[in-house]
């Protein structure tokens, strides 16, 4: 305990020294990454576990943002390019640094960290800094008669200094996405990884302060537990994605300062299969999406709801991808993930074991957190597997006579985060789409909409609230302020509305109202 303490206090002062380097010149971007830097870096060994971040440290790191938040630190153009610049640029430079610790938390084949986090979060950071200009520019609002002197705008400021807590299913990705978005619209941040991927968490908590200014941005490692106690310490904005459960305690939490929130909650997501698909590409989409990350993800497909005419192919379709992507012992395949956690693994044997009937893979290892890919058929609504979240390389499939049934089914559950739909009959998609509620939909593959910088992404209902994702990302974390900057002329019109009261004065203004009504809103009295 002794050393730890130790090596904290010494990484403590070197990142005092670095703060010091910033503070001599507050107006203007800091250097995203000096060479300097990056020797001290290599020497505080990134293997080491980093300590937990307690509520005064919490409460100090919190005090430090807001002063730099108020300098009007972040609102310039060239400091939130800078910013993201150095995100793309830490990404590139540490790369392997990513991969080997993404494979440490979750045994994540490079090919994904690579895909599905860090050229993600590239494409976010890039597709910021190409629009970040038009995303600054005031808005100008359509006049009318009343305002054909004014002018009528929509600012986005920056709403200040934002907190944003990472799930471990996609700890690079659920961070840094929502980091463009807090950056680019100028606020200041604090990010909380999860401790589940403890290695992903320390070299988050070590990198950033080596890339981004050290006043606005901070990492800090909190439990699950203490999430709560660190959102009451108010900030302007919690950005949450995990579960439910968690996500209600973090929304109360926020409820009790009046902070706003945005949640990506994860849950079960249906897919239908319908009898008239193309089944052998709807399995391999299907069968990627479910056990990507060994399943480990907020948008894969939950169950399938499969028309029982197609079942059987289907079945044998997603047998056959399996032994395709993974081979006849996925254990030994360099392709296929771990669970997070020896809590998460039994949840979800447990489950498995209590649900349905095993049809593909079913095997598991306690020692190494393994859980074959697997599916499940004969499974009923009541089944567990089916009555409780779960994160895992389990496949249920259910059967439906037909899309009516299959849509009932899904209304009756929670919102889901997402809704699937295979078909090749566009009446079918379209049924999907307009009848069900969902934060997305995707026909005929899935996860991607999720993925895509020109679609918000976010739930509704159980699945969550408010969205991100490119300019969605820039709007989630800005206020858009209206503005009107009014001209002194017209006051011969406008006094009608002052006292002293008078009826003639009011059948004016309902005249006028009418016109107004029937003209869009072009006369307009006051």
């Amino acid at each position: 305990m002794r050393g730890e303490r130790c090596r904290s206090e010494d990484f403590q002062h070197k990142l005092q020294l670095f703060s010091a380097v910033h503070l001599q010149n507050m107006s203007s971007p800091p250097s995203p990454s000096p060479s300097r830097w990056f020797r001290a870096l290599r020497r505080t060994r990134l293997g080491e576990p980093c300590l937990k971040t307690y509520p005064l440290e919490c409460v100090d790191v919190l005090k430090r943002a807001r002063v730099a938040f108020r300098a009007r630190r972040t609102l310039k153009e060239g400091f939130r390019l800078a910013q993201l610049e150095a995100v793309v640029q830490m990404l590139e430079e540490h790369e392997c640094d990513f991969v080997d610790a993404l494979g440490r938390d979750l045994h994540k084949p490079r090919f994904e960290t690579v895909v599905s986090e860090l050229i993600l979060v590239k494409n976010e950071a890039l597709h910021a800094v190409n629009n970040l200009k038009r995303w600054m520019q005031p808005q100008h609002v359509e006049r009318n008669l009343s305002t054909s002197l004014d002018e009528c705008l929509v600012v986005s400021e920056p709403l200040g200094v934002v907190l944003i807590v990472g799930t471990w299913c996609s700890p690079v990705q659920m961070c840094l996405v929502p980091l463009v978005g807090a950056i680019a619209a100028g606020n200041c941040a604090i990010i909380s990884p999860s401790e589940c991927t403890a290695h992903t968490a320390e070299l988050l908590h070590r990198l950033i302060p080596f890339y981004l200014d050290n006043e606005c941005f901070h990492v800090i490692i909190a439990g699950s537990n203490d999430l709560p106690e660190v959102v009451e310490l108010k900030f302007d904005h919690v950005f949450f994605t995990g579960n439910g459960e968690e996500g209600s305690r973090i929304a109360q939490a926020a409820a009790r300062t009046l902070t706003p929130v945005t949640l990506i909650l994860g849950g079960k997501n249906p897919c239908y299969v319908d009898q008239q698909c193309d089944v052998a590409t709807a399995a391999q989409r299907v069968a990627w999406a479910r056990f990507h990350n060994a399943g480990q993800s907020l948008a894969a497909p939950g169950y399938i709801l499969c028309h029982a005419d197609v079942k059987a192919r289907l079945v044998q379709a997603l047998k056959c991808c399996l032994l395709q992507f993974y081979g006849s012992d996925p254990r030994e395949s360099r392709s296929y993930g771990r669970m997070v956690n020896p809590e998460l693994f039994n949840r979800t044997r447990d489950m498995l074991w209590r649900s349905g009937k095993v049809t593909v893979g079913g095997q598991v290892i306690e020692a190494e957190k393994y859980i074959a890919p697997t599916i499940l058929t004969e499974v009923a609504e009541q089944d567990p597997i089916m009555q409780q979240d779960f994160f895992g390389p389990v496949l249920p499939v259910l059967t439906v006579k037909d899309v009516d049934e299959a849509i009932d089914f899904i209304n009756k559950q929670e919102k889901p985060l997402c809704v699937y739909a295979y078909s090749s009959n566009s009446k079918v998609i379209s049924r999907l789409m307009t009848e069900t509620s969902s934060g997305s939909f995707c026909a005929n593959d899935s996860v991607v909409q999720s993925l895509m910088v020109a679609l918000p992404f976010g739930g509704v209902g159980a699945s969550g609230m408010g969205s991100y994702h490119g300019r969605h990302s820039f709007d989630a974390f800005s206020h858009r302020k209206s503005c009107l900057l009014r001209s002194t002329r017209f006051e011969c019109v406008t006094y009608l509305r002052y006292p002293p009261y008078e009826d003639r004065n009011l059948s004016l203004m309902t005249w006028a109202s009418t016109l107004s009504q029937k003209s869009q809103g072009w006369c307009q009295i006051l």
